[in-house]
């Protein structure tokens, strides 16, 4: 940094306050009692202005450049236009010490020795502020918020916009300290106001806005008298009884004199937006000064060093634009950098700085060693392990001995070595760039209109120079390549040029085309190769390989195709290479395979035939689709070079979406297969038609093609009519399920049985799919798959039960015992394991389907069943659950069925004993209060069952007890029990089994046989009139009864006794029984019938066909008539 006196004046008397205009035009300047107004570009006095009677102390403008404003000892302010007219004034109790307009509303704050004022141009009167100490410095914040005061005893009062303080500075040296100046930072860029304050205890100081000091204090060894700073606030400017201006960075680091005074400089201020620096000292000269700021950087390859805000050092990568800041605290000097090391001159050492690690795009610098040494020099060069100073004449270094290069006559204004130092570019004083050969000594080029030089790092024969606004490259002796470029070049990396333009370093991306296709003109292929490197398009690169493949300079080819990633070509000199190393040289054919690579046919065909190998011309052009041109070079030749023509322009027909005239193609040359193909994609069913009834009958895998594509298509009676062609039942079959035209397909099967199995499986799956289990389970019976069969059966039972759907349950655990029944049948090694199965499902079905009762009483508020029947259902099922209960059966619900229905019938005794049993069982929530309350009514009912409820043995006459612990049998008989299936009271029958030897055939023709008994009964009947009542009676003994009946005589005498005793009936017994008082369930084999003989035949019993359940006869009709089918096995009565 130095300073250029610009202009200078003299006043008559001191020079205390001056102020810039906003635009920089115009200095005003308080000097005794007069306003000097100076124009700032030639230091020009425009006018004197004289207002004020005695000295003029201050003087400020208003942001907005409208107003100024001056006070002084007359103890008045006047406030000026930017016309230079007074405008209005007024007064303080005491001196003007200074004045500062707010920099965003434009309020005058005027300070005095005992207060200060606040006036705005809207006010009609000033606001005044006592205070407890002479003022004598103020300054405003940059948003004009707050006010700070710097007073004679040392303490900063920061104050609002109103005036009340808010911030109390107290400075330790106080009233020994005098406050003298103060200045707040105007950067936007600080994200905390900063406050400048420099005291008469020579100390320079920052605060923040609360108060709190930033930093240490800087001693100044001078008493201060102004600080400013610049318009940005990157520099402070302080004068004082040193007699001279100094400029500071805005931390507080001296960085040197801006201009000596004789007397003390009592203020100074930067010109607006400019490096000019206005100082008034005490004699009255003012003196105007430039600033310049030079450029101290370095540069090595693509680092490049260089100094910023005075103190810092920034090094930059050129090419990763990483920045990396070093901080100093002190002036910069100068800077040098080469390799990874780093040296920064300051005024009293020098630093050098190496980097961390070897690393080409490290940017962190760690100090390697410092020098305590100050030195002068105009140019510092650092090594790898020296430091070179270069003074005026004298350059220092530890050689001695200088080695002469050669001598230039006229003088060198800059100059380079090549990366090999075999040549050195120099520019003369005459802009004139000359090039040597160090060896030689000898001048190998110059070109005129240069300023600086510099060679290419990367490549030896390139090199670039600056001049006149042009950038010149130059490669080998190659014309020169020009192009705009504002600045001096000062390097050369690759395809990057480093051009210093005014303060700023920039990498400009150059192409290195021009020098490329230079090479390329001579057929120089590596060179050209090398400059591409450095950095060219991908056009280029694409012309470069192009070119070298023509030159059959293959390795630069490939090197080139590769950096642009073309495969197809890198598979050409691939195969040209591999042939190559087999011993063939035949240059014309390698020249032929480029020419048919770049789309040149015809000079490749010409070469092909030169060469001797028409049969690859003929290739090329089938491959291009060129028929025309194959057939013109192929002339009258062989018929099947003709028909594989003809195939393969079908082929090129169809790669470019023409099929119909492919189609055609193939069948003129006989490829059915793909016609075919190309047709069904195409969805032609007219044009397989006709190929399908063309072919013979002998050509199936055409045939089967053009089916594949009917059912494709979805034309099923073509695709039929085919397979039948063929003769393929198989697929007709699949066909026919794939379709489900499953009528088809059984007639199919009543003639070819084998497909059976193709057949049935998958329609019954289709029905299982469509919910229709019932026949899906008796086509995979149909089917003999026996275990699909049972498994969909226990899928669906499963299903019921966990749907609570008992009803449902029922039914399909009877439709598993019949499957089972029916497997048994069939298969004599599971016959043992079948019959057990189907007794514990029929056992299982009976009691889901009494279930269905309970849980319907119990889970729906509204049902239709009879007490009576919800009473006999809850004892059937408790004394059929003696061992273990099925899946979804409530012990629970069955008990509190059989309670309250108990209750309502009058047997007590045992709703209590149900409510009993409850009371050990996990009772749900919702039954806990119905139970409890239950419990306690039951026990004010009588300890009793009603007579009418209790149930009769029909074979001894035995009354049984209402819970029976034998279960469903008489406690004297031991005979079980038959329930009707609708309302599960007992019924009047007793079952019978029939006498060895005798068959179910036989037994039933003996009963069909009917023998007639004679009646003694009729002759018993005695009838008796009276006067209003008729009376008939029936007189008859028991003894002739019994010999009446025989089957009633073996009754009475086998009963009784601890162990079961059947019944067991020989012909005789069966001649006499009537057809209509015998029941036989006709199970089928391997089961026996079941005969049961109703003892009471008035009261007639109905059983269902198929599932042999038993009924009252009115009770199955209603319900046949309600449902429509046995409301057991859910077969409908129409069904055979």
């Amino acid at each position: 940094m130095r300073a250029a006196l610009t202009w200078r004046d003299k006043a008559e008397q001191c020079i205390y306050d001056l102020a810039f205009k906003p635009d920089g035009t115009q200095l005003i300047i308080a000097s005794g009692n007069r306003l000097l107004v100076y124009d700032t570009s030639d230091g020009t006095l425009i006018q004197p202005l004289k207002a004020h009677k005695e000295t003029v102390f201050c003087v400020a403008y208003a942001k907005d450049g409208k107003r100024f404003a001056s006070g002084g000892a007359d103890k008045t302010v006047i406030i000026w236009t930017s016309k230079l007219e007074g405008i209005l004034k007024y007064t303080h109790n005491d001196s003007i010490q200074c004045v500062s307009y707010n920099p965003v509303t434009h309020q005058l704050a005027s300070c005095s020795s005992s207060d200060f004022g606040l006036w705005s141009p809207e006010q009609k009167s000033v606001n005044k502020h006592k205070v407890s100490n002479k003022i004598t410095c103020c300054s405003w914040t940059n948003d004009g918020q707050y006010l700070a005061l710097g007073m004679f005893n040392g303490v900063v009062s920061i104050r609002n916009k109103n005036g009340e303080e808010k911030v109390k500075i107290e400075r330790p040296g106080g009233s020994l300290s005098p406050v003298w100046s103060i200045s707040w930072n105007p950067s936007r860029d600080e994200h905390n106001d900063i406050l400048a304050v420099a005291d008469w205890g020579q100390r320079l100081s920052f605060y923040q806005l609360s108060g709190k000091q930033i930093g240490k204090d800087r001693v100044l060894n001078f008493d201060p008298c102004c600080v400013s700073y610049f318009s940005k606030g990157e520099y402070i400017l302080l004068g004082g009884s040193d007699k001279q201006v100094s400029l500071y960075t805005k931390d507080g680091v001296r960085l040197g004199t801006v201009g000596e005074q004789n007397t003390w400089t009592w203020t100074c201020k930067a010109k607006p937006d400019s490096n000019y620096v206005a100082v008034g000292s005490q004699d009255g000269t003012i003196s105007f000064y430039q600033l310049i700021f030079s450029t101290v950087h370095g540069l090595y390859k693509d680092r490049y060093a260089y100094r910023d805000s005075m103190t810092d050092v920034i090094v930059q990568h050129l090419i990763t634009e990483q920045k990396v800041r070093i901080k100093n605290r002190e002036l910069v000097k100068k800077i040098a950098i080469y390799k990874n090391r780093l040296a920064i001159q300051l005024p009293e050492k020098i630093q050098i700085f190496e980097l961390y690690s070897d690393d080409s795009s490290d940017m962190h610098y760690r100090v390697k060693e410092k020098i305590a040494k100050k030195f002068e020099c105009n140019l510092l060069v650092v090594c790898s392990e020296h430091i070179i100073l270069c003074q005026i004449l004298k350059i220092f270094v530890d050689n001695p001995f200088a080695i002469v290069l050669l001598k230039q006559s006229t003088a060198v204004r800059c100059l380079d070595m090549s990366a090999s130092r075999n040549k050195l570019a120099v520019v003369d004083e005459n802009d004139t760039c000359l090039v040597y050969d160090i060896n030689t000594k000898e001048l190998l080029f110059q070109e005129p209109n240069a300023n600086s030089v510099a060679w290419n790092t990367q490549c030896e024969d390139m090199l670039c120079f600056s001049g006149g606004g042009y950038l010149n490259i130059k490669a080998s002796n190659f014309p020169v390549h020009q192009q705009k470029l504002q600045g001096f070049v000062v390097g050369y990396n690759g395809s990057k040029i480093f051009c210093l333009h005014v303060f700023s370093m920039t990498a400009v991306e150059v192409p290195q085309s021009a020098p490329m296709y230079q090479y390329l003109e001579r057929k120089m292929f590596k060179e050209a190769y090398k400059i591409a490197c450095l950095g060219v398009t991908d056009t280029d690169w694409k012309e470069l390989a192009m070119e070298a493949l023509e030159g059959l300079e293959f390795e630069t080819a490939k090197k080139a195709f590769t950096r642009v990633r073309d495969l197809q070509y890198l598979e050409l000199i691939s195969s040209i290479e591999e042939r190559k190393k087999r011993g063939e040289n035949n240059n014309d054919l390698f020249l032929a395979d480029v020419y048919a690579y770049q789309g040149k046919v015809h000079e490749a065909a010409k070469l092909y035939k030169r060469s001797g190998h028409e049969n690859l011309a003929l290739d090329m052009y089938t491959d291009l689709r060129m028929f025309d041109y194959a057939k013109e070079f192929l002339g009258s030749g062989d018929p099947k070079d003709t028909k594989m023509l003809i195939t393969k322009q079908a082929d090129w027909a169809k790669n470019i979406n023409e099929p119909k005239a492919a189609v055609e193609m193939y069948i003129t040359a006989g490829e059915h297969m793909k016609a075919i193909e190309i047709s069904g994609d195409q969805g032609w069913v007219d044009v397989l038609i006709d190929i399908a009834r063309k072919l013979d009958k002998a050509e199936r895998e055409p045939l089967t093609k053009c089916a594949y594509y009917f059912k494709k298509l979805l034309n099923h009676g073509y695709a039929a009519e085919t397979y039948m062609k063929i003769g393929d039942l198989k697929a007709l079959t699949q066909l026919y399920v794939e379709t489900q035209q499953w009528d088809e397909a059984f007639a199919l099967c009543e003639k070819h049985p084998e497909f059976k199995d193709d057949v049935y499986v998958p329609y019954a799956q289709w029905l299982a799919e469509n919910d229709r289990f019932e026949e899906a389970q008796k086509a995979f019976h149909k089917a003999g798959r026996q275990t699909e069969a049972v498994k969909v059966l226990e899928q669906l039972t499963q299903n019921a039960v966990v749907e609570s759907r008992f009803n449902d349950a029922g039914y399909y655990y009877w439709m598993l015992s019949m499957q089972c029944l029916d497997i048994a049948q069939d298969n004599e090694q599971q016959k043992t394991e079948m019959l057990q199965k189907f007794h514990h499902f029929q056992h299982l079905a009976e009691l889901y389907h009494a279930y269905h009762f309970i849980h319907k009483c119990t889970e729906e508020p509204f049902n239709h069943y009879l007490p009576e029947t919800l009473f006999n259902v809850s004892r059937f099922l408790l004394h059929s659950l003696t061992k273990e209960t099925p899946l979804g059966i409530s012990k629970v619900n069955t008990l509190f069925a059989l309670a309250k229905q108990s209750k309502a019938l009058g047997a007590y005794k045992l709703a209590r004993h149900a409510y009993d049993k409850l009371q050990g069982l996990q009772i749900p929530a919702r039954f806990q209060k119905s139970i409890e309350l239950g419990s306690l009514t039951i026990r004010s009912k009588p300890f009793l069952d009603s007579e009418e409820l209790v149930p009769l043995c029909y074979r001894c006459s035995t009354h049984n007890p209402l819970l029976n612990n034998l279960g469903n049998v008489c406690i004297n008989c031991r005979q079980p029990f038959v329930f009707a299936a609708s309302s599960y009271d007992i019924l009047h029958l007793v079952e019978f089994y029939l006498e060895e030897g005798i068959t179910d055939e036989e037994a039933v023709a003996l009963i069909d046989l009917e023998v007639p008994r004679l009646n003694k009964r009729d002759s018993k009947w005695q009838e008796q009139m009276s006067d209003s009542i008729q009376t008939m009676s029936l007189l008859y003994k028991a003894e002739e009864i019994e010999e009446d009946d025989p089957f009633t005589a073996k009754l009475s005498f086998e009963q009784g006794g601890s162990e079961f005793v059947p019944v067991v009936v020989n012909r005789a017994i069966l001649r006499s029984m009537s057809r209509r008082d015998v029941l036989v369930k006709r199970w089928p084999k391997p089961l026996r019938w079941q005969y049961f003989r109703s003892l009471l035949p008035d009261n007639p019993i109905t059983m269902c066909p198929f599932c042999f359940q038993m009924f009252h006869s009115e009770d199955y009709e209603l319900l046949v008539l309600q449902y429509n089918c046995c409301p057991y096995c859910q077969r409908r009565t129409d069904e055979s």
